[in-house]
């Protein structure tokens, strides 16, 4: 039973999906974000895509759902860069989606 849990279930918590939605007070957030006007000042530079399942592991591929008990993560979008745990640049490209700070990675575990 140990081998069972250790083999199918543990690996599945690292390939986390990223999936979010967006409140509308601070307070019910799990997260607090700033998207700021230039990618240098990001902590991770974000793509939304399309579909739940293009957004795999904690690199940037957002999903965002229609309802907050689909989310993995329930966020709040703040108007000040000094208000957020995490700044985000939303990139249009795929490909340049990345953690430019590792020390936030763990705030999406």
């Amino acid at each position: 039973m140990r081998l069972f849990l250790l083999v199918f279930l543990l690996p599945t918590g690292f390939l986390l999906s990223q999936t979010f939605y967006s409140v509308d007070y601070s307070y019910q957030a799990d997260l607090k974000v700033h998207v700021v006007d230039y990618e240098y000042q990001a902590d991770l530079l974000v793509y939304k895509v399309q579909n739940k399942y293009q957004a795999k592991g904690n690199s940037g591929l957002w999903y965002f759902t229609d309802y907050a008990y689909q989310a993995d993560f329930k966020i709040f979008f703040v108007d000040k860069k000094y208000q957020a745990e995490l700044n985000v640049y939303f990139v249009k490209n795929k490909y340049q989606a990345k953690w430019k700070s590792n020390n936030k990675k763990q705030l999406l575990f």
